[in-house]
């Protein structure tokens, strides 16, 4: 690899993330022949506030503090993994604008946008709540900047969201697999969008037995991520 390692930071809420992303940024800088070194916040009390009161002024300040904080370790750039805190992430304040602060899901919501063409339907699924009005705020905004109108469904797994909590890993990707091949069908949707970073392992499963595309956020974010300038 050439040139000194660029460090990137990452804000998680999900521990069991962080070796996810981590993996797929040095094989993503692999393949760019780029070195980089990666910090990695982990914070878990961000989703669990965000899923019970929303983004209160609390989780803004706490976000903004951990952005400061890999700022200060040197990040040229840092992803916020977590879909929930999508739109505070674009709130982050401008004293941080000299570091690209990037939010999960854009690449994807620009991406889906791109594979459903005008006029396309988007089945968004997440297991919680707090993600659902974020994911369809963001793909309406995509749509509009790329001068398309598109029709966008819902569903929040609970089941699979308690048995994911609960430490049921199997009964999570099942459930969501279930529901997922459901939506995958010319019949109800152009484009299914798993809508977590914590589905996007079951995205390959679901597009093998479904009829459309499937789209999920990680390697979309991390590409996203390496590709910026200032980076």
């Amino acid at each position: 690899m050439t040139g000194p390692a660029r460090r990137l930071g990452l804000v998680h809420t999900v521990p069991a993330l962080a070796p996810v992303f981590h993996d797929l940024i040095l094989d993503a800088a692999g393949q760019l022949d780029v070195a980089v070194e990666l910090i990695h916040l982990t914070d878990p009390w961000l989703l669990h506030a965000a899923m019970s009161a929303g983004v209160t002024p609390d989780v803004l300040v706490r976000l903004d503090s951990h952005v400061a904080h890999l700022r200060s370790q040197g990040a040229a750039g840092i992803l916020v993994t977590c879909s929930s805190l999508g739109e505070a992430t674009e709130e982050i304040p401008a004293a941080h604008s000299g570091t690209p602060v990037i939010r999960i899901d854009q690449a994807m919501a620009d991406h889906a946008v791109e594979l459903a063409g005008d006029n396309g339907r988007i089945a968004v699924l997440a297991t919680v709540d707090s993600t659902i009005g974020p994911t369809v705020r963001l793909l309406r905004r995509s749509g509009t900047q790329a001068g398309m109108a598109m029709s966008i469904e819902t569903e929040t797994l609970t089941a699979a969201g308690q048995a994911r909590a609960a430490g049921d890993d199997q009964r999570h990707d099942a459930l969501v697999v279930q529901a997922a091949v459901r939506w995958a069908v010319p019949e109800r949707a152009d484009v299914v969008v798993l809508a977590q970073a914590s589905m996007a392992h079951l995205a390959d499963e679901v597009a093998d037995a479904g009829r459309v595309a499937v789209v999920s956020s990680p390697r979309l974010a991390v590409g996203r991520l390496l590709a910026r300038r200032h980076v």
